[in-house]
């Protein structure tokens, strides 16, 4: 992972860039929490949604929203966002000319930001909405959603309101052509204390299945392996650190991140410009 800076309407941002391993690898742009409530891209759910879709060879890119870090500019509580996403978005187009799919992922705040970038671009393929803040944002705007995607709940949110969460995807899921999945980790709280492996679980699994129901077939004489069929789809990076995972380990990676903290992780990664 590479630290890179994104000129944007408000200023410089500043961001964080792994490029995937091949030519045509899937993007992801990462959106973090409301920095009224501290969130900055080196929250532990963003750090989460990153090291998923990057173990499954995507090129991702997560960044500070105006006015947050080393990010120029104000905070503007949505419009600005939205900007910034936009340009952020184009810059990770833009160094992925031949991508074949294009993601978007949020959490919280980041969520909302999500959603509202994908209703004006058509280029997005799918999208990973993690605690949504149904109880205090308006989502009228998603009629209709252009896309299919998973929103992912906490059950134990104490920001957030589970069922409100629940009906906005009951809700999405009813328009026709897309299929909107919702997926409730019954112990998480809203930023996923001691269920970040559970968080990472579901995001791969609806990835990976997503990345096949659209991969094109090829032609080829006799039944595929199993591993085969999971190594098309794991793009080269042979699965994830979470894969059989003892309970005690995954009690570790939950304990062991702490704000701020994160990036490290990633200092020693040579694969990246």
């Amino acid at each position: 992972m590479i630290e890179v800076i994104i000129n944007g309407h408000a200023g410089r941002l500043e961001g964080r860039y792994h490029r995937g391993k091949r030519p045509d690898a899937p993007v992801v742009l990462i959106l973090h929490p409301d920095p009224q409530y501290g969130g900055t891209m080196s929250n532990k759910v963003v750090h989460t949604l990153f090291k998923c879709f990057m173990d499954l060879g995507f090129s991702v890119l997560k960044f500070n929203f105006r006015g947050v870090g080393n990010s120029e500019g104000t905070f503007e509580d949505g419009p600005g966002e939205l900007s910034d996403a936009t340009i952020a978005l184009d810059w990770l187009q833009a160094n992925n000319p031949d991508a074949r799919q294009c993601w978007i992922a949020g959490f919280s705040f980041g969520a909302w930001i999500g959603l509202q970038l994908l209703m004006r671009r058509p280029d997005i393929n799918n999208f990973i909405a993690v605690s949504p803040p149904a109880n205090e944002k308006d989502f009228s705007f998603l009629a209709p959603c252009p896309t299919s995607g998973l929103i992912i709940q906490g059950g134990k949110d104490e920001i957030g309101d589970p069922a409100l969460v629940e009906e906005l995807a009951a809700r999405l899921n009813t328009q026709r052509h897309i299929d909107v999945d919702f997926a409730l980790i019954e112990d998480g709280d809203h930023i996923y204390n001691g269920c970040l492996v559970d968080l990472y679980k579901v995001v791969g699994n609806y990835v990976i299945s997503a990345l096949q129901k659209k991969a094109p077939a090829k032609k080829r004489r006799g039944r595929r392996k199993k591993s085969e069929i999971a190594e098309q789809l794991l793009l080269e990076n042979g699965g994830s650190e979470t894969d059989d995972m003892s309970d005690e380990d995954a009690e570790e990676y939950d304990d062991d991140y702490e704000d701020e903290n994160y990036d490290d992780d990633f200092e020693d990664d040579d694969d990246d410009e």
